[in-house]
This record gives structure tokens, sequence and C-alpha cells, in this order.
């Protein structure tokens, strides 16, 4: 019965270890952004999207979120420009293993410099899970990235944007085992 238990808290222990307490992110990116087909019915808001990819502390990724964007600019202490908030979204990042991490909006939104034509978006997700290696995630990303126009409608309005930028935080409950990518930025 002695040697039962002792198995027991070694394999306890064993599995406990496959998991980070808490992991640093850092990924960069590049991809293309405007309005959504998907329309998330938001009070005074168009909906945008973005579809991304890029490599990281994760390893290779592609990253799709649709979110809505107040239509009215309000005033913002961190925008010199018109600063657009962000009042609903979600997204999701998709691993060259299959592993899907999924994220919901819960801060954040786009500063547009009209001198430059160019815009700045940060966004906060928190991480709600997912599948493979992402399974027990959970953990806070930022989005950062600068937009500048690709295209734009008849009266000059920019609807489809090229976007760079970087996915920074932290993640707990990665299942280190399935994580042989290492750092491949």
């Amino acid at each position: 019965m002695k040697n039962i238990a002792t198995v027991a808290l070694m394999l306890n222990l064993g599995v406990a270890g496959v998991y980070a307490q808490e992991m640093s992110v850092r990924m960069t990116f590049q991809g293309t952004g405007g309005a959504s087909p998907i329309d998330l019915k938001q009070p005074n808001a168009n909906t945008l999207e973005e579809n991304v990819d890029g490599n990281g502390t994760l390893g290779r990724f592609t990253f799709r979120d649709v979110r809505a964007s107040l239509t009215s600019p309000q005033a913002s202490s961190t925008c010199s420009g018109l600063y657009f908030p962000n009042v609903a979204g979600a997204g999701q990042l998709r691993f060259q293993d299959g592993s899907l991490l999924k994220v919901t909006l819960t801060e954040g939104g786009d500063c547009i410099d009209p001198v430059h034509m160019m815009a700045r978006c940060t966004l906060t997700f928190k991480i709600t899970g997912g599948t493979g290696r992402f399974k027990n995630a959970s953990g806070v990303l930022t989005y950062d990235e600068t937009a500048l126009p690709l295209l734009a409608d008849a009266l000059s309005n920019p609807v489809l944007a090229s976007e760079r930028g970087e996915i920074t935080g932290t993640i707990s409950g990665l299942a280190m085992e399935d994580n042989q990518q290492g750092d491949q930025r």
C-alpha cells in the first residue's frame, strides 16, 4: 500500500511538472485588417477584422480577430489623434502544430493619425483556453500594431490596411512537453 501511494505521488508530481507556472510571450506579426462582413451588432460601432501571421516564443502562428469599434472618437490620454475604443471582440491564434489559443478582448482601441495616414492599435486580450498544448491556458496578451492604408473607398476612407506589430504577455497552463518550438522569432 505504501508503494502505491509513493507511485501515485510521483505520477502527480511528474504531471504537474509538464505545465509552466507562467511564461513570457513575444511574437511578431504582419498581415491585413479592415471592415468585417460579421456584424457584432454593437450600438454605434463598426465591426473590424484582422488576419495576420507571424512567429515567436510559441512558434509560427496565424491570428484572426473580429471586434467592434465605436464610430465616434473618444477622449484618450494616450492618443494625440482620433481614438476609437473597441467595445467587444475575440480571436483565435492557430499554431503550426494545430493547437489553438482562444482570446477575448478586454480593452483597447485604435489611435488614428490623420496627418500621417496611419493608425496605432493597442488591444488587451484575456486568454480563455484552447486546444492541444493550450487546453488549460490562461493569461493576458497585448496586441500592439501599426496600420497603414492599402485601399480606400470613393470617399478616401481607408477600407484595407497593412498591419505589422507584436503580441506580448504572459501565459499559464501551457503544456511544456508539447512546446517543441522554443524561441522562433
